[in-house]
């Protein structure tokens, strides 16, 4: 009886030091795992939304033609940057094109040049009233950001890139589009012939300038 109560001793002592290691791996899991969930969340980077000052941004556009050309501006509607650590990671502006101006021309002629350029012959802004450009990805270098993103006009989103420049709280680009990929055709030597000096060429320009 001695001897059963010897072994009963020895296995009773063998099940708690195997339940003590047990116990104790665990903590050390548990621990290890705390860890590396505070390491985790101390290098993870948070994306917040910096919206963009309409009032403070501007939009000026150029459009060239066989005998001259004519310029003007364009109104953004709202916009916002994704940011990540203070760059530019992503982010997405909305145009007004019912507020197409003309600044170099006066009068009647300013007035047919709005009304044509807002007609269905141009941009068709009573069915297609917004153009959208949204940022997909920004690569930082210095001051500038080679971005690539989406453009929609007329309901046509396109693939564009092009270089953003950062100073401060402002952030400037030069686009330069082809309008005839948005099914912006009127005048276009890439669709009619013989147009001569009537001719306006497909690509205009949108110098763009952001607040924050």
């Amino acid at each position: 009886m001695s001897t059963l109560n010897q072994s009963l001793s020895k296995l009773n002592l063998a099940t708690k030091k195997a339940f003590n290691q047990l116990n104790r791996n665990n903590r050390v899991k548990s621990v290890l795992i705390l860890a590396v969930g505070i390491a985790s969340a101390s290098f993870t980077t948070k994306t917040i939304m910096e919206k963009v000052s309409v009032k403070s941004s501007s939009i000026t556009w150029v459009g060239k033609k066989v005998t001259g050309k004519h310029m003007g501006t364009i109104d953004l509607k709202e916009g916002f940057f994704e940011m990540e650590d203070g760059a530019v990671t992503g982010g997405e502006f909305v145009i007004d094109m019912n507020s197409i101006a003309c600044t170099d021309l006066e009068g009647d002629s300013k007035g047919q040049l709005e009304g044509h350029l807002k007609s269905d012959d141009f941009f068709g802004v009573e069915n297609y009233p917004t153009a959208k450009l949204v940022i997909t990805n920004a690569v930082k270098n210095g001051n500038t950001y080679k971005v690539t993103g989406d453009l929609t006009i007329k309901e046509t989103t396109e693939p564009i890139t092009f270089d953003l420049e950062e100073a401060g709280d402002n952030f400037t680009t030069t686009l330069t589009i082809d309008r005839s990929k948005y099914n912006v055709r009127y005048g276009s030597g890439s669709f009619f012939d013989n147009l001569g000096d009537k001719t306006i060429y497909d690509d205009f320009t949108l110098d763009i300038n952001l607040s924050i």
